[in-house]
């Protein structure tokens, strides 16, 4: 089993970001970033487990709930790349921990 700590302390860490930003902040482009690596994550997590079906999108539930929707496709992820074969999915980890570090960045927070 792999150790999925470093994403899904990235992943709480935004997250605890978004909870905290002020409502203009997450409508001039936080909450959106946030979304959007949300349904990154999501669309990842659901290939993996689901590798013939096509991913369905997470929908836009509002600024406030980007936080959450976050953590739930965050720990989703994390779940199936901790108890992956350890030599599949070499990778995907380091990915999905890099593309949270970007979003943080991107969004300001």
């Amino acid at each position: 089993m792999r150790d999925t700590s470093e994403l899904t302390a990235a992943v709480e860490r935004l997250a605890d970001r978004l909870r905290a930003a002020p409502q203009s902040r997450l409508q001039r482009g936080a909450a959106a970033e946030g979304l959007a690596l949300a349904r990154e994550l999501a669309v990842r997590a659901q290939r993996a487990e689901e590798p013939g079906r096509e991913p369905r999108t997470m929908p836009d539930a509002g600024v406030f709930t980007v936080a959450d929707q976050l953590v739930v496709a965050g720990n989703d992820l994390a779940e199936i790349l901790r108890t992956a074969p350890a030599d599949s999915r070499e990778g995907e980890l380091a990915e999905a921990v890099e593309l949270v570090r970007g979003a943080t960045e991107r969004s300001g927070l």
